[in-house]
């Protein structure tokens, strides 16, 4: 079935969609990196000989099996990585050309659901179990060390992510805490006690909530994340002591030494997780990356342990940060029944 709706279709799909990647200010490198992937995509369903319709399409065409196909045609040429940033660069082509009204529905969106190799199991890195985690924390004595640790084991989140919190991206239903603080969680937490919304727009050198920022965000868009008994724990006692700060943002995570009360930046981070997982022995200092644990081992932690536990992979993918609007619309609408529920029901411990 075709995808193309409407009277304004424009002749060159493509060439329309890079022409409004010009229009929202996308680089040169940016528009001509899509480029080459939707036009090799384009050659592709052009040859029928290759698609598996046996007939020539253009991408109004498509359907999910002649997208599958195409990604197929990719491996082995490129690596896994290559392969999903191809997968999200036509993902992204065809939300946008259904959103603005071009195309009645997106073909890609069960491909990049099927498809895992930006989360997939990296068997060289150093296994860990959620055993072993638990005993790990639980040599951390300072409060700000284990509330970091504990946030990036518990959410998956990126350490720019971590370093941009504010207090308002916190929201947790205590009232010693709420008593404690004059500033109030985002509107978009008013119906999601015990959460953290993970921001979407910091970026370097972007002032956002009245303080310039050191570290960037990745998200495709705005996730918000679950917060646990234990998370809300480790939390509340970091907030106990953390020291005032200058920045009218607020921020959540700021320094207890040397830059006494501004925000941590991910340097810091590295540095804290790295005394601690030295300590464990589980950095060694010019190692592999593989073997060293750092704040983006959490990560892979994270996702290896809840997605084996939920079988879920779209949660999990949610809760990275790493679907596209269509997918992330799904979860963001049922958020309290699906996402926290299955959070809650199948989250690690981490403390004793």
């Amino acid at each position: 079935m075709s995808t193309t709706v409407g009277t304004d279709d424009p002749d060159d799909p493509i060439a329309y969609f890079l022409e409004d990647l010009t229009y929202h200010g996308k680089a040169e490198r940016t528009r001509d990196a899509y480029g080459r992937v939707l036009r090799r995509f384009e050659t592709f369903l052009a040859d029928p000989e290759r698609n598996p319709s046996g007939k020539t399409l253009t991408p109004s065409q498509a359907t999910h099996r002649d997208c599958m196909a195409w990604v197929h045609t990719l491996r082995g040429t490129v690596t896994d990585s290559t392969i999903a940033s191809y997968a999200a660069y036509l993902h992204r082509f065809y939300a946008y050309m259904t959103q603005v009204g071009v195309f009645e529905s997106n073909p890609m969106t069960l491909v990049v659901e099927e498809l895992d190799e930006t989360i997939e199991k990296d068997p060289t890195r150093r296994e860990i179990s959620v055993d072993q985690m638990r005993s790990f924390v639980g040599d951390i004595n300072h409060p700000l060390d284990q509330a970091l640790i504990v946030t990036l084991l518990k959410t998956g989140m990126r350490v720019g992510e971590l370093c941009n919190l504010d207090l308002r991206d916190l929201a947790v239903d205590d009232k010693e805490v709420k008593a404690a603080f004059d500033s109030s969680p985002r509107p978009q937490l008013a119906a999601r006690p015990n959460s953290l919304y993970i921001d979407s727009e910091p970026a370097v050198g972007k002032e956002v909530n009245g303080e310039k920022r050191t570290a960037s965000n990745k998200r495709k868009r705005a996730t918000v994340i679950p917060v646990d008994e234990e998370l809300q724990r480790v939390l509340k006692r970091w907030l106990a002591i953390r020291p005032d700060n200058p920045s009218p943002a607020e921020p959540l995570f700021v320094y207890t030494a040397g830059e006494w009360g501004h925000r941590l930046t991910p340097r810091a981070v590295r540095n804290i997780v790295t005394e601690h997982a030295d300590a464990a022995g589980w950095y060694d200092t010019g190692g592999d990356a593989a073997d060293n644990v750092t704040p983006h081992y959490f990560r892979h932690f994270f996702t290896t342990h809840l997605r084996d536990r939920t079988g879920d992979r779209g949660v999990v993918k949610y809760l990275r940060g790493d679907v596209a609007d269509d997918i992330i619309d799904t979860y963001t609408h049922n958020w309290g029944g699906q996402v926290r529920s299955t959070y809650e029901t199948n989250i690690y411990s981490v403390l004793k």
